[in-house]
C-alpha cells in the first residue's frame, strides 16, 4: 500500500493481507547482500531459527509476528517478515504534535503510561525477549483502546545483523571480519547497551525510564545527560512528585547493578510509595486519531474506562509543581499497580456477575452461580474494587474465554484450596475480605497461566464446550497421520502440566481445567496434522537417518517411521537431562518400548511391522536442543 519507513536492514511498508480478507500488515524487509538460492535460504533458516522465539510472543500490547517468507527479484533476494499492523500514532509523533501548542506529556500522563507498559515488559523478559530499543519512536497508542502498544523489537534487528554478519563481512586486511551493528537508540539505550552491546532486563527499564523523561520534559536525552558523570539533570526542566523522581532516577542509573533489576520491582516502589493530590492540571484535548483497522491476535478491545488520554498535558514553558490525576485516574492506577505486584490480586468472586450485571445490563435476569451473591454491592464496596473488577473483566474479554466457565474455572481451584467454603456464597462484608482477595489472586494466576499457554483464538473461545465427542475427532484426525493418541497426549500433557504442575496425578478432565487440557488437545492435533509438530523419518540406504531440533519448555516433538517386524533398530537421543522420551510399536497391543523415560537409547528387534511413534518432550525451564541418531538393519 505504502511505505512506512526505511533503515539500515531494509524498508518496512503498509501492505493488505489478501489471504486474510485483504487485512492490513506490516511487511519488514530484510535484505542480506548473499549470491544464490542456496545462501538466501541458508539466511533464511538462521534468521527463522534465531527470531523463533518472536512468533511466539502472544500479547494484546504486542503485534503478533505472522511468518517470514523469501522473494526472489531478478538477482535480488529479500526476505519478508509479516506482523500485525497497528493504527494509532507513535508517543513521538504525539509529543511532536504538542510543541506547537506549547505542551507536554503530564505526569498523570507518564504515570498512566508506566503502568500499562511494566507489565508488557516483565511479559517479554519471562519469554526471555529483551527488547533493546523502547523509545517514544516504538510505543504506539492504540486508537481503540487508548493502550500503549510495544513494536520494533530491536532483536529483529540483531538477528538480521548476525545473518548479514554469517554472510558478510567487511574487507580489512584481506580478512573477513564480522560486521558490527550498534542496537538501540543513543541517549535512549544505556551506556553498556551502547558500548559492548550487552543487554538485560534492566536494559528495557533504562530505556523506558529515557522515554518517560522525554516525554515529561519534551527535552531529548543529549539534552538531559550530563556527558561526564552520565546522569540525568532533568530536574532543571521540570518538577515531579519525589516519588516518581526516585523511581526514574533508579531506572536511568550509569551502573547496571544499581537499577531496578526487573519491571516487578518498578511496581512494587510505585504502589508502595505513589502519592496523589485532589485535582489535576486541565489541558486541551488532543487531535483525533483514525480507528484501528487491525489488532493483535488475542485482542479484542473492550469498553472500560478509558485512561487520560495521552494528548493532554502541561505547557512546555517553566516547571510545573502540579503532579496530580483524577479520582479515576487515581482509582486506575492505584487499582493496576496492586494487581500488578502484590500477588495481582484483585477482588472477589462474589461480586463477579452482579457486577457484570451493574455495568452492562442484561434484557432479562439470569441465574448467579454458586458463589455469587444476588444483591447490589453495598455501599462501602468501593470504587476502586468496582475498577478492579472492570480491569479483570478486560483481561478475561481480551483473551475471549466464555465467563461462566471462567467463574467456574476459579471456584473450583479456589474449593480445592478452601475445602470448608465450597458453594457457600461468600460474603460483601469485611469479614470474608481476605477470601474474597484469595479468589482473585487464583483468578488472575489461572487467567496468566492460559494466556502464557498461547492457545489459539479457537480454542480459547471453546473452553467450557469440549466433550468425547472432541476427543473421538481428534483421535480419527491424528490416526490419518499414522499417529496414534498416545503420542498427541504425550505432547499435550507436557505443555498442560509445565503450565499446571500442581494438577499432576489428579483426576482432573471432568473439572473445569480438563477444559483447558482439551484446549491444549486441540491445538496439539491441529500441529501434527498439519506437520509442525510431526516428521517423517526416511531411511536410505544404509538404514542411517539423524535429526535435530529445539523445544521450548513444555513443548514436544513427534517423528514416525514405516518399519519391518524383525529389524533391529537402535536409537539415541542426546538432548537436556529435563526431557522425557517414549518409542510406541504400531500396535496398543504391544508394551511401548519407551515411555515418558528418561532413558536416552533403546536397541532390539522389532516386534511387528507398521509405524513406530517417537515423541521428544521438554521439561525445561529453558530452550533445549535435541539429536535423534536412528539405525535400522534387517
Amino acid at each position: 500500500v505504502r511505505e512506512l519507513g526505511h533503515g539500515g536492514f531494509g524498508r518496512t511498508y503498509l501492505a493488505q493481507d489478501l489471504n486474510r480478507f485483504n487485512e492490513p500488515c506490516v511487511l519488514k524487509e530484510f535484505a542480506p547482500q548473499v549470491q544464490g538460492n542456496h545462501a538466501l535460504q541458508k539466511a533464511e533458516e538462521l534468521f527463522e531459527r534465531e527470531a523463533g522465539v518472536l512468533y511466539r510472543l502472544q500479547h494484546p500490547q504486542i503485534p503478533q509476528f505472522r511468518e517470514l517468507f523469501q522473494v526472489q527479484q531478478q538477482d535480488k533476494g529479500t526476505l519478508l517478515l509479516v506482523q500485525d499492523y497497528v493504527e494509532g500514532q507513535t508517543y513521538r509523533a504525539l509529543l511532536e504534535a504538542r510543541r506547537p501548542q506549547g505542551l507536554r506529556f503530564s505526569e498523570a500522563e507518564v504515570t498512566q503510561l508506566l503502568i500499562q507498559i511494566l507489565p508488557v515488559l516483565e511479559y517479554i523478559h519471562f519469554m526471555r525477549v529483551i527488547h533493546r530499543d523502547i523509545s517514544p519512536d516504538n510505543l504506539i497508542l492504540r486508537s481503540t483502546d487508548g493502550l500503549p502498544v510495544l513494536i520494533d523489537f530491536g532483536g529483529v534487528k540483531e538477528v538480521a545483523a548476525n545473518v548479514a554478519s554469517k554472510f558478510l563481512g567487511s574487507k580489512v586486511a584481506g580478512q573477513n571480519k564480522p560486521i558490527i551493528t550498534r542496537l538501540g537508540k543513543v541517549g535512549y539505550a544505556p551506556p553498556e547497551q551502547m558500548q559492548g552491546g550487552s543487554v538485560f532486563p534492566h536494559s528495557d527499564l533504562y530505556a523506558l525510564g529515557a522515554t518517560i523523561l522525554v516525554l515529561v520534559t519534551g527535552q531529548e536525552p543529549q539534552q538531559i545527560i550530563d556527558p561526564n558523570t552520565l546522569t540525568w539533570n532533568w530536574r532543571r526542566e521540570i518538577s515531579l512528585s519525589s516519588t516518581l523522581g526516585r523511581i526514574l532516577d533508579k531506572m536511568l542509573q550509569p551502573r547496571p547493578g544499581e537499577r531496578y533489576q526487573n519491571a516487578k520491582e518498578v511496581l512494587r516502589d510505585l504502589t508502595t510509595h505513589l502519592q496523589f493530590a485532589s485535582d489535576p492540571q486541565s489541558a486541551p484535548s488532543p487531535p483525533q486519531t483514525k480507528p484501528t483497522l487491525a489488532v493483535a491476535p488475542g485482542s479484542k478491545p473492550v469498553a472500560v474506562n478509558q485512561p487520560a488520554s495521552p494528548a493532554t498535558g502541561r505547557p512546555l514553558t517553566g516547571a510545573s509543581n502540579n503532579t496530580v490525576l483524577d479520582w479515576l485516574g487515581k482509582v486506575v492506577l492505584v487499582s493496576v499497580l496492586a494487581a500488578a505486584v502484590f500477588g495481582f490480586t484483585f477482588w472477589a468472586t462474589n461480586w463477579w456477575f452482579t457486577f457484570r450485571k451493574k455495568s452492562q445490563p442484561e434484557p432479562s435476569p439470569t441465574e448467579s452461580p454458586i458463589g455469587q451473591p444476588d444483591i447490589k454491592p453495598p455501599d462501602w464496596f468501593t470504587k476502586n474494587e468496582e475498577n478492579r473488577k472492570k480491569l479483570l473483566d478486560q483481561r478475561r474479554a481480551n483473551l475471549e474465554i466464555n465467563e461462566k466457565f471462567y467463574v467456574q474455572l476459579v471456584n473450583e481451584a479456589f474449593w480445592d484450596k478452601y475445602p470448608n467454603q465450597e458453594k457457600r456464597q461468600l460474603g460483601n462484608g469485611s469479614q470474608d475480605a481476605p477470601l474474597r482477595e484469595e479468589w482473585d489472586k487464583l483468578a488472575f494466576e489461572l487467567l496468566t497461566r492460559i494466556e502464557l499457554l498461547n492457545l489459539s483464538r479457537t480454542a480459547r473461545g471453546r473452553l467450557g464446550s469440549y466433550g468425547t465427542a472432541d476427543l473421538t475427532r481428534w483421535k480419527q484426525q491424528v490416526n490419518q497421520v499414522r499417529l496414534s493418541s498416545r503420542a498427541a497426549y504425550d505432547i499435550a500433557d507436557s505443555k498442560f502440566f509445565h503450565k499446571f504442575p500442581d494438577q499432576r496425578g489428579q483426576k482432573f478432565i471432568d473439572k473445569s481445567i480438563g477444559q483447558v487440557w482439551q484446549g491444549i488437545v486441540g491445538d496439539t492435533i491441529k500441529a501434527l496434522t498439519s506437520g509442525k509438530s510431526l516428521q517423517r523419518i526416511e531411511f536410505a540406504a544404509g538404514g542411517v537417518q539423524q535429526v535435530n531440533g529445539t523445544l521450548e519448555p513444555g513443548d514436544g516433538q513427534a517423528f514416525t517411521a514405516e518399519l519391518s517386524g524383525g529389524q533391529v533398530m537402535e536409537v539415541r537421543l542426546a538432548t537436556d537431562v529435563n526431557a522425557l522420551f517414549s518409542i510406541y510399536a504400531p500396535s496398543r497391543k504391544t508394551t511401548p518400548l519407551l515411555e515418558d523415560s528418561s532413558k536416552r537409547d533403546w536397541i532390539g528387534e522389532l516386534p511387528a511391522s507398521g509405524f513406530y511413534e517417537f515423541v521428544v518432550v521438554s521439561q525445561a525451564s529453558k530452550p533445549i536442543n535435541y539429536q535423534l541418531n536412528f539405525r535400522v538393519e534387517d
